[in-house]
């Protein structure tokens, strides 16, 4: 699996077993970690000291922030109406379909075998539950989880005390 000549990589970013990444066209900052079996496709963005953990997918049209968490075998998409062919019976092009943007704002964590359904927005410093599956944009600072992923009741929530914020976040529990 390569890692193409148009990737853009920051200074010091570190890919464990860079024969076992697929990479292209994309940009990765500064002190960015991205492990074994991640594909990050053209046109997607990864910010500063991220941590993307093995078997993750980020397509085109995704954003991620500075400082965010990506836990294994997480998947983002970018076509709300995913086809193989047009309604004639042809391969789907480039031009048959919308591509859908997503982003994921600084110092969010992300479950691991989360999937990340495309226009939606994860704020700042929000917590996504392991196999959540995001179908809308979720609040700065929020924890989700479930399928749908929803804002944990007050009562879940209550064991986080101050760290929903994206400043707590950042500190250790």
């Amino acid at each position: 699996m390569p890692i193409t000549n148009d990737v853009q990589l920051g200074r010091d970013v570190r890919i464990f077993h860079a024969e076992l990444v697929n990479l292209y066209g994309c940009t990765v900052g500064d002190e960015t970690r991205i492990g074994t079996f991640v594909e990050i496709q053209a046109g997607a963005t990864i910010g500063a000291r991220c941590k993307i953990s093995s078997h993750s997918f980020i397509c085109e049209g995704v954003t991620i922030e500075d400082e965010v968490f990506v836990g294994h075998g997480v998947m983002f998409t970018n076509d709300k109406h995913p086809k193989a062919t047009t309604a004639d019976g042809r391969p789907q092009q480039a031009s048959d379909w919308t591509l859908q943007r997503t982003r994921v704002g600084r110092g969010a964590s992300i479950g691991s075998n989360s999937t990340i359904l495309c226009g939606v927005t994860i704020g700042e410093g929000a917590s996504v539950g392991a196999s959540a599956v995001v179908t809308r944009d979720v609040p700065p600072g929020a924890v989700v989880a479930g399928v749908p992923a929803r804002v944990l009741s007050a009562a879940e929530t209550a064991v986080l005390g101050d760290r929903g914020s994206a400043e707590a976040l950042r500190k250790p529990f």
